[in-house]
């Protein structure tokens, strides 16, 4: 054991207290980071033309995996975090962001996503992308919401990146490129 010289009852964490540590300061920068963002509403009148956005997707979960022999795995995440978007129309407009996806190393991976507004409007979709590695492109397709989302249209494209990965399942990630289109009917 090594000792401080400073303080001899003082002794140096191990290497996986260290890495504990390191977990709950990660984990405390990452929950910060998953409060809702600001938000800054958007106008009465979305209108029903195209709109161009892109973002930045930051969320934490936990991800289940179960082999399937040598050569293949299931999982299964749910992970929750915050949504920013940005465009022309719609500066730095925030919502939360859940996601339930399920890969397989061989199929790729489906899953469902859901963001809320501050007003509690929710935007459904639909996520599908091919194998299970970071890095990988996943597309999103909107099916329908609620309140002045339950007309909308549109999708997007990102790639994401696990920043974290536990041997509990703990995860936390980040989409990279995260761009799409989106279309809300005329009903408020």
């Amino acid at each position: 054991m090594h000792t401080n010289n400073a303080n001899p009852h003082h002794s140096r964490p191990s290497p996986r207290v260290r890495t504990a540590y390191g977990l709950v300061a990660s984990l405390v920068v990452t929950l910060a980071g998953c409060s809702p963002a600001p938000q800054v509403s958007p106008a009465a009148d979305i209108g029903s033309e195209w709109r161009e956005f892109e973002g930045t997707w930051t969320a934490a979960g936990n991800r289940q995996v179960m082999a399937l022999g040598s050569d293949r795995a299931v999982a299964v995440a749910v992970l929750r975090g915050t949504l920013l978007l940005s465009g022309p129309e719609r500066p730095a407009f925030g919502v939360r962001a859940e996601a339930m996806v399920f890969n397989d190393s061989a199929t790729g991976m489906i899953g469902r996503a859901v963001w809320t507004d501050d007003r509690g409007d929710q935007a459904w979709s639909e996520l599908r992308g091919e194998g299970t590695a970071t890095g990988q492109r996943i597309m999103g397709t909107f099916i329908g919401g609620t309140g002045r989302f339950a007309d909308i249209t549109g999708d997007y494209a990102f790639t994401w990146r696990f920043v974290l990965e536990t041997e509990d399942g703990t995860v936390q990630g980040q989409s990279l490129g995260l761009k799409g289109r989106v279309r809300v009917g005329d009903r408020q």
